[in-house]
């Protein structure tokens, strides 16, 4: 019965901060254009060049 004091209260904060977290998500805008973002992150850009099998090395790319 203890455990109930303590595990009762502390579950309903946690329903109570993920519910402040998903409003905070609604009100910062994160769900509004989702398929923008599903091909943003899937498409080229031009300023990205690929590298070419012959760049590759297996060196660090910093020495210290």
């Amino acid at each position: 019965m203890d455990t109930l004091y303590l595990l009762l209260p502390m579950a309903v904060l946690l329903v109570l901060g993920l519910i402040g977290l998903f409003a905070w998500a609604l009100d910062a805008g994160q769900f509004e254009d989702l398929e923008r973002e599903g091909w943003r992150a899937i498409a080229e850009e031009p300023g990205c060049d690929a590298l070419d099998p012959g760049q590759a090395t297996n060196e660090p790319a910093f020495r210290q």
